[in-house]
């Protein structure tokens, strides 16, 4: 592609080719006065997409949903799912429009371009202000290494939409290989709908789990493998998360990838003081989504496409089975995340419960942020460069100390934490550190200051912060106040699932 064409689109994409039990063809629903707010750069270049395209009027036309490009035939997709673990029957894409798929494999969709058949009560529409913390965190995770749909673009509108007060419209360009949900599976199963159920199944393992063909585990059932691919994705995305202290907010089964990606940036937050409990969602009023449930929560969802897929597994205790691994793998990889943001390697094969690094370094290691309330980012960037600087074999923990109240349990800590650092290559070790412990994460109060500022028509902070979170283990002295404490005002910005 040249750096002056626009994207082409592979007709009939992919999912489309599955015919109209699918979706919806629809047109998205113009703008006016559409502008741009920011734009990725990094995103359009993973895609293989021209930037000079991206900057130019008919990008900015496209992509506000005010025109449709050539060979484009934009459509919305009908899933249904668990919402709060009840069942919610239909659900499908309410704001989000399937533009298509392009000749390089990526499907683009529009957020906030209108009304769809699904959008029961809604108004099809997004608003400034979520729709710059999706692009926003959209890209940070990535740049983070956490799979995620990616955001190409973003653009405003001076559209009134009616939320908890007035706000302006936006619309987001989320990219991704694939936007199918477990939902979707759930939708054609409780429908009694095998055909298509095989048909989208077929579809997902033909295109992303070739390997599930093959596989001579689980009887050799593909569509049993393909459930325990899907559960191990899901399992090792949950450690990351979890690692990095990113809540969700809104993990319903219709919010969860097949690919095991992130999706559906609504309420999420990332910790500032570590609290294993912490509800990031003003609207989850019973706490299901908290912070320390969400690897379990992770696991009822699987448990939910297992059901969806029974019909084509046929057979319960092989269902099952492909689930069990969920079980070792989410552990593992979330211990091995851990470790790695201390400077150190797995445990030994063969290592008994409770006897390896995880149980006696990590594990008292988070007690001990949630008794002190520490900033989980901000502990372990000390941590970084408190071994990063280290001269000789001591290391100088007195950062750490400072933001510590219990000083003698953290003294304690430190000491064994020592004995197991002085058995790693310390170089080795702080460039694991520095390479699994981020300087800049988007804190609330960070989406909120940019937020106020696009509000007054100023949109270069975007794009600033943007710069930043893409690049989030550099330092950045000119944003350093970013890495910094959140102020006292953050701990009142409350995050729901109205956007």
């Amino acid at each position: 592609m040249s750096d002056s064409t626009a994207p082409q689109w592979h007709s009939p994409g992919r999912f489309e080719a599955l015919g109209p039990a699918f979706f919806t063809y629809l047109q998205p629903t113009p703008v006016p006065a559409p502008h741009w707010v920011a734009t990725s750069a990094s995103t359009a270049l993973w895609m293989g997409l021209s930037t000079e395209w991206l900057a130019s009027d008919e990008a900015l036309q496209v992509l506000s949903g005010n025109v449709v490009a050539d060979g484009s035939k934009p459509l919305a997709t009908v899933y249904s799912g668990h919402q709060f673990g009840h069942w919610a029957g239909q659900l499908g894409d309410g704001r989000a429009i399937l533009l298509g798929e392009t000749s390089q494999g990526f499907e683009v969709q529009l957020k906030g371009a209108g009304r769809t058949p699904y959008s029961r009560m809604g108004d099809g529409r997004a608003v400034l202000r979520s729709s710059i913390r999706e692009f926003l965190c959209s890209e940070a995770m990535a740049a983070l290494g956490i799979p995620t749909t990616r955001a190409l673009a973003l653009t405003g509108s001076p559209l009134p939409v009616a939320r908890e007060a007035m706000e302006t419209a936006a619309v987001v360009t989320r990219v991704a290989q694939s936007f199918v949900r477990f939902g979707h599976f759930e939708h054609f199963a409780a429908r009694d709908m095998q055909p298509e159920l095989k048909a989208l199944a077929d579809l997902v393992i033909d295109q992303h789990y070739p390997e599930c063909r093959l596989a001579t585990s689980l009887a050799g059932n593909a569509y049993a493998n393909f459930l325990q691919a899907v559960s191990e994705r899901t399992a090792r995305l949950l450690a990351q998360w979890q690692a990095v202290g990113f809540c969700h907010g809104v993990m319903n089964t219709d919010n969860m990838s097949i690919l095991g990606l992130t999706i559906d940036y609504g309420p999420f937050q990332f910790l500032d003081a570590f609290d294993p409990g912490h509800i990031c969602n003003h609207s989850d009023n019973q706490g299901r989504y908290a912070f320390n449930r969400q690897p379990q929560v992770a696991y009822w969802n699987l448990y939910c496409l297992g059901q969806a897929l029974l019909p084509l597994i046929g057979n319960e205790e092989l269902t099952i089975a492909a689930l069990e691994s969920y079980k070792s793998v989410f552990p593992a990889a979330y211990a091995t995340q851990m470790l790695r943001k201390l400077g150190l390697r797995d445990d030994a094969p063969g290592t008994a419960p409770g006897e390896g690094r995880f149980a006696q370094i990590v594990n008292p290691l988070l007690q001990i942020l949630a008794d002190n309330k520490v900033d989980y980012t901000i502990f372990f960037t000390r941590l970084t460069e408190a071994v990063s600087h280290t001269q000789g074999s001591e290391i100088d923990f007195e950062p750490l100390r400072d933001i510590i109240l219990d000083r003698a349990t953290f003294d304690a800590w430190s000491l064994t934490y020592s004995e197991h650092l002085a058995q790693v290559d310390k170089e080795q070790a702080a460039d694991l550190m520095q390479k699994s412990n981020p300087r800049y994460v988007l804190r609330n109060h960070l989406g909120e200051t940019v937020i106020r500022a696009a509000r007054n028509g100023d949109f270069a902070p975007v794009q600033q912060m943007l710069a930043v979170l893409q690049a989030p283990y550099d330092s950045h002295p000119d944003h350093h106040a970013w890495a910094g404490f959140p102020p006292d005002w953050a701990s009142s910005i409350e995050i729901s699932c109205s956007s």
